[in-house]
């Protein structure tokens, strides 16, 4: 069995075709049971956040397997193969296994050394694993992943001064508008994102902060660390009136305001211009909106920007963010090895010492009247001498274990010394 991961991101597709792609969270149990379930794919996890989508298996086919994830994106997003398939990025084995490591380090985001990135694998991980769709392979590489990522935090630069999408959400709007003190901010959304959203512009020093959100009591107890009022979705309209700034990344999966309202709103406003940023995926904000006067809506692709300067600020820690995980993937494949060769091997010395502890049975009649410690040298003659002749193959299997050649003297090993060994555990 293999690890792959076919995906998208914000470097390979615009977002209206990424928000397409997107795995909402309310649907996630049901996708992540279908990938389950299809012929080539064993375990998956689903990882969709604002700047990706991937899906990461194991599988027994390549190929086959990668047609499975094609096949299941095209039902989900409603978008034919030949749509997406040329956006696609797909990796196999050690270089799957990289990638993840590098997305959780926050080394593939948007805005290099991000610190949601981190929490979302975790996540992901764990919600694939609730679902029973992520065991003993895939639960292992995600775990060393979340391992990694800690590190790469703890010891750089990256790590210490650590940027969001949240946090660069706000450093735009405020580098448009010049400053936002003073402004009136309505934030539509109290997830993860629209709590950074809320606390990095309160910190910018607004006037009025409203939080909306369709669960009033995560709204309210946002609110209440920022000195803000709340407000429920259906009241958006009236909230959007007063705002000079809209901020918003729900889970939602339909457009929550249309360009037709937000026109009505802006007809009785027209000497207040109005910025809004949007980070949600699928998009919060009907695109639309933004060809209205007076209004300027920002998305993830105006993101980029900001996150090409981050990145030049933080080019400095990469390599050394990038050395971090050449030493932890060592550090798995090693560990990957000795639990591949494992079995074999125990089973191998088992095997060795029960053919040795029968010959001394068969012989003990004619070794009775030696005194114990001319026995016990000899128990000791036959055990270094099936160490001796097992031990070249013992070290041949562990250098060679996880590749084609360690599966082909495991094989052999078996066959040859009629070996019993318990189910693959990789």
């Amino acid at each position: 069995m293999s690890v792959i991961v076919v995906g998208l991101n914000h470097r390979t597709v615009p977002v209206a075709l990424l928000e397409r792609m997107a795995v909402p969270d309310q649907r996630l149990g049901k996708a992540l049971q279908d990938l389950a379930n299809r012929e080539h794919l064993s375990e998956v996890v689903v990882l969709s956040t604002c700047n990706r989508t991937e899906i990461y298996a194991d599988c027994s086919r390549f190929h086959a397997a990668v047609g499975d994830i094609v096949e299941f994106l095209a039902e989900c997003s409603g978008a034919h193969p030949d749509e997406f398939n040329d956006h696609l990025y797909t990796y196999y084995d050690d270089a799957a296994i990289s990638h993840l490591f590098s997305v959780g380090a926050g080394l593939d985001s948007m805005i290099v050394g991000e610190g949601e990135i981190l929490g979302q694998v975790r996540d992901a991980w764990l919600r694939a694993e609730g679902e029973g769709t992520c065991s003993t392979l895939l639960g292992r590489v995600f775990r060393h992943a979340v391992e990694s990522g800690k590190r790469v935090r703890t010891e750089t630069e990256i790590g210490r001064h650590p940027v969001s999408i949240s946090s660069a959400a706000v450093a735009v709007a405020a580098e448009h508008l010049g400053g936002v003190e003073g402004c009136r901010v309505l934030v539509i959304g109290a997830g993860e994102m629209g709590e950074g959203m809320t606390i990095a512009i309160a910190a910018r020093g607004v006037a009025d902060v409203c939080v909306a959100n369709r669960t009033l009591e995560k709204a309210e107890a946002l609110a209440l660390r920022v000195g803000g009022r709340v407000a429920e979705l259906d009241t958006l309209i009236e909230e959007l009136r007063a705002a000079d700034i809209v901020l918003a990344s729900t889970g939602s999966s339909e457009v929550l305001l249309e360009r037709s309202a937000v026109e009505a709103v802006m007809r009785d406003r027209t000497d207040r211009p109005l910025l809004i940023v949007d980070v949600a995926l699928p998009r919060d904000i009907d695109p639309g909106v933004g060809e209205i006067p007076g209004v300027t809506l920002l998305d993830l692709d105006d993101l980029k920007g900001f996150a090409q300067r981050s990145t030049d600020r933080r080019r400095a820690e990469i390599g050394r963010a990038r050395e971090i995980l050449t030493t932890e993937l060592s550090r798995y494949r090693d560990d990957r090895r000795a639990r591949l060769a494992a079995p074999v091997i125990t089973a191998l010395r088992r095997r060795g010492d029960a053919l040795r502890a029968a010959e001394i049975d068969h012989y003990r009649g004619r070794l009775a009247h030696l005194d114990p410690d001319t026995f016990a040298a000899v128990e000791a003659l036959t055990q270094a001498v099936v160490n001796k002749l097992l031990h070249e193959p013992t070290v041949h299997v562990k250098e060679a274990a996880g590749t084609d050649r360690g599966d082909l003297l495991a094989d052999a090993l078996t066959t040859l010394f009629d070996l019993e060994l318990p189910e693959r555990d990789t």
